[in-house]
């Protein structure tokens, strides 16, 4: 067969771009063969949420949080948004390229927690639990008859146990900071911990409030600068549940989990920010490990006194402006007129994000309550914002402890001068005014690559 006659048998570009068009159609059709469902209305036709009443003292008056928009749900869901935070674009791919069925319905058998927590009455009490789902550990228990009717609850609260093998942890037992007793810290140097992930769950009238907003300024935001991927938030204000794709947050407990609501055990804890160039590879611009390995030490120091103690660890990276903004500004500080110092600290983040801090810790004493936190006898934090929502939610603190001068990197000066100076916890010198010029990090040409 010759070129030219072989080029004859093929069809026009147009019909190939419509054969092309027709596969894909067939594909997304047997993949979802139900109409597009771009959004909802609370009086539409086959339209029945199960009924939710946040704040409920039960967990069967309260109802299970329904998300999921499989066929056989769709119209019972109670809730805005996917289940499993950030990691639900993930699933959608999966789903894509055919690794994971689109109905597939998770066996919960054998999931059930390792560990009581709770109820406590904070559970039942819409004004101090707004963003985590309470009862979000308890599908198994309390909603099974919910998922043998073909209703899809996901739980959003996970609760196991774990040993923890860390460098820095050996090197504690060896300075004798800890010893090994075989109930918190073993023969081998780990450290034992109840382990407690949890997904945001946002009851909107509640998380609107915390803020002082009006939960249509919040929904509208919501909807805005997420490129409008909810429009239930606008369509449904029946609905007042959102599940937002944002990271959650871990808890990791040392010794006895009980002892946490017990006033006659001293609680020692730490509410820590995620930063993963700091937390996980050791970088010295930040105090965030030096800070997190010392409260590690302090936790289990405390449950080896008999007392109990928490870490709290939220997925905020770089204050919730995300790594990449924060690296922009560690460009910015280094290669500002004058250096890299403590004055300029805040306002280089404000001139590439905006605003210095995302983390708005508002909704961060949910967990607190969740645990049945009432007082704490040493918080290893300087934050003047953790303390103050934290106080500001009822929950007493009696000690706050700053990061020792020994465990500080001497790059990290600039930015624990700049927060103590904008109101961060320290009994030592506060840096003002010009003295603030004086306090510098590292420049360029003293990292050298």
């Amino acid at each position: 067969m010759t070129i030219s006659s072989m080029s004859t048998t093929q069809p026009p570009p147009e019909e190939r771009d419509e054969a092309a068009v027709h596969e894909q159609l067939q594909q997304v059709q047997t993949l979802y063969p139900s109409r597009v469902v771009l959004t909802t209305y609370p009086s539409q036709l086959g339209i029945d949420p199960v009924s939710l009443n946040w704040g409920a003292k039960t967990p069967a008056e309260r109802g299970p949080v329904v998300a999921s928009r499989n066929q056989d749900t769709i119209g019972k869901r109670n809730a805005i948004g996917a289940g499993g935070g950030s990691y639900c674009i993930y699933r959608a791919l999966a789903v894509a390229i055919g690794a994971l069925a689109p109905n597939h319905r998770p066996d919960f058998r054998l999931t059930e927690p390792t560990h009581k927590i709770g109820p406590f009455g904070t559970w039942s009490d819409p004004e101090k639990i707004v963003s985590l789902d309470p009862w979000g550990h308890a599908i198994v228990e309390h909603f099974s008859d919910y998922t043998e009717q073909g209703v899809d609850v996901r739980p959003t609260i996970a609760i196991t146990k774990a040993h923890m093998k860390l460098a820095e942890i050996d090197d504690a037992v060896s300075k004798g900071i800890l010893k090994r007793d075989g109930n918190i810290v073993t023969e081998n140097g780990e450290l034992k911990v109840v382990k407690v992930a949890s997904e945001p769950v946002w009851y909107l009238p509640g998380v609107a409030k915390r803020f002082g907003i009006s939960e249509a300024v919040l929904r509208r935001a919501l909807f805005e600068d997420t490129g409008g991927m909810y429009p239930e938030l606008i369509t449904r204000p029946d609905l007042q549940v959102f599940l937002p794709p944002i990271g959650g947050l871990t808890v990791y407990i040392f010794g006895n989990p009980e002892y946490i609501p017990d006033p006659t055990k001293r609680l020692t804890m730490r509410v820590h920010d995620e930063c993963n160039g700091s937390d996980v590879f050791g970088s010295d611009i930040c105090t965030c490990k030096p800070y997190l390995i010392y409260s590690i030490e302090e936790c289990a120091r405390e449950a080896q006194n008999g007392g109990v103690g928490v870490v709290v660890y939220f997925r905020k990276e770089g204050r919730a402006l995300g790594e990449v903004t924060k690296y922009l500004v560690y460009n910015a500080r280094k290669r500002q007129e004058g250096g890299d110092t403590a004055a300029n600290y805040f306002k280089r983040t404000e001139f590439v994000a905006g605003v210095k801090d995302m983390r708005f810790q508002a909704l961060m004493p949910d967990i607190l309550h969740w645990l049945g936190v009432t007082r704490i006898d040493r918080f290893i934090s300087m934050s003047n914002m953790k303390y103050e929502a934290i106080v500001d939610s009822g929950i007493e603190i009696v000690e706050r402890v700053e990061i020792p001068e020994d465990r500080m990197p001497a790059d990290a000066k600039v930015e624990i001068e700049a927060k103590v100076a904008d109101g961060y916890f320290t009994t030592g010198v506060v840096h003002t005014g010009d003295s603030l010029d004086t306090v510098k990090g590292r420049n360029w040409d003293e990292i050298a690559h």
